[in-house]
């Protein structure tokens, strides 16, 4: 029996799998209850994803609008919960729709349960999804 990841170490893997935009190598990674909140989503975004599947949902077409080339800053804070960390970090990469640049900074707070996800909250900047280009969501609000 494997010994499960821990969490800076399975949220280095994700940023990885998301990389090479496998989403359902990513989702892997969820716990089947596992919850992704966005405490500053703007109207018509969600706030709160329940469950595995409505993540998987949710992240679908995500490489088919954006495409990560890196993650050129990634800073993980270690909190006093073993289980959670704080994750600080920087994604570039292109806007397939207007084949523009694409630059985010984040904060997430990301808890690990028995090496899979169970919380995550992304705290993105809300302004940035007034880009041509960034709504991947389509028909998924």
């Amino acid at each position: 029996m494997s010994v499960p990841m821990a969490p800076a170490e399975l949220y280095h893997h994700g940023l990885r799998l998301l990389l090479e935009k496998d989403i359902p190598g990513w989702m892997d990674l969820w716990d089947e209850e596992g919850v992704m909140e966005f405490p500053f989503a703007p109207p018509g975004w969600p706030e709160r994803l329940e469950g595995r599947q409505a993540v998987a949902d949710y992240m679908r077409h995500y490489p088919d609008h954006i495409d990560l080339h890196g993650f050129p800053e990634v800073t993980i804070h270690q909190t006093t919960v073993p289980e959670t960390i704080v994750v600080e970090m920087r994604g570039v990469g292109r806007l397939v729709a207007t084949d523009s640049p694409f630059d985010m900074t984040y904060i997430a707070v990301v808890t690990v349960n028995d090496g899979r996800i169970t919380s995550y909250r992304d705290y993105w900047n809300p302004l940035a999804v007034q880009q041509p280009g960034v709504d991947f969501l389509g028909g998924n609000r």
